[in-house]
């Protein structure tokens, strides 16, 4: 295999294809391991994995329409998107949850022995090890290319190993004591458990969709450039005066991309040339300490402020 087509598979676009895939079988291993062993458990981890189905599925339109180029009706791109994905996944899981909780609450009450137990658990094992090692490969893909598509992928297929490793201890301890309403009762930890991965992409999503602020480590990256950058002085005997200086850093996220909006205040006698090569370095030196960041920024005279709190602004 050479490196473009490995590049391509490891793309968000090849891995949430390759998620689809794997989905697929893992439904069939799954579904298959309940009804050889007529567990509860495993009928949840059948029902977990359908909906890892329907997130990849979406994922992968999400992120399609993510790659998009800016147009006249999106000026700023189609980043956003990925936090659909993200809140649509969120959301089959908390649904996914409480479907098992309710089947699990009926067996609680209505305890089926189990059969073929050790079939049964091979087939729940082998389709967790596929689940784990793509969520590993995902989610070195999801830092690389910073999608949150692919991240949240990783995270349910993450939340689907510990799920079917609940089932197999639940059932193994079923099998051991004899106590049927185990079964029922791992199956609804299991269900708790989902359901706070669920709620935690639902959250994430809603905060990139309001414009949440940039990660704290970025944004130390950003205030490091740009204090390295203000350290162009002149000297004046013993003094040191600082020529250029930056405030009202302001940012946001969206998806892959990186946004910051700032003020470079410079010397007024600077002319406009000299100003805009500058701002030119400054944008060059801050897309190449944080890939994917735009940066805007308002050129002013050391002597000027602008004043963000005034309510005429905020109207």
């Amino acid at each position: 295999m050479n490196t473009h087509t490995l590049e391509k598979w490891l793309s968000p676009k090849g891995l949430l294809w390759a998620s689809v895939v794997v989905a697929c079988i893992t439904i069939a291993l799954k579904t298959l391991a309940w009804h050889l062993t007529d567990s509860v458990g495993l009928l949840s981890d059948a029902m977990e994995s359908l909906v890892n189905l329907a997130s990849a599925i979406f994922g992968l339109m999400m992120v399609t329409v993510a790659a998009m180029p800016a147009d006249e009706d999106h000026p700023y791109g189609h980043h956003k998107a990925e936090y659909f994905s993200s809140g649509f996944e969120g959301i089959l899981i908390v649904v996914a949850a409480l479907g098992i909780m309710w089947a699990a609450g009926h067996r609680i009450f209505d305890p089926q022995p189990l059969e073929q137990v050790g079939l049964g658990l091979a087939l729940s094992v082998a389709s967790s090890a596929l689940n784990g090692l793509l969520a590993w490969v995902m989610f070195r893909a999801a830092k690389t290319h910073r999608s949150i598509a692919l991240e949240a992928d990783a995270r349910h297929l993450v939340t689907d190993v510990w799920t079917s490793a609940g089932v197999v201890v639940g059932i193994a301890l079923v099998s051991y004591s004899g106590w049927l309403w185990l079964d029922a009762v791992v199956a609804i930890g299991v269900a708790l458990n989902i359901l706070k991965e669920g709620w935690h992409l639902i959250w994430g999503a809603s905060q990139g969709l309001m414009d949440e602020a940039v990660e704290p480590e970025v944004l130390a990256q950003i205030n490091t450039v740009l204090h390295d950058l203000s350290m162009v002085h002149e000297e004046t005997g013993a003094d040191h005066t600082h020529l250029v200086r930056f405030d009202h850093i302001i940012t946001r996220k969206a998806g892959q991309r990186r946004f910051v909006d700032l003020h470079m205040h410079m010397p007024a006698e600077w002319t406009l040339g000299r100003a805009a090569m500058f701002r030119a370095n400054v944008e060059q030196s801050l897309m190449k300490a944080v890939p994917g960041l735009r940066a805007t920024i308002q050129l002013l005279p050391n002597d000027v402020e602008a004043h963000l709190d005034d309510p005429l602004d905020v109207n």
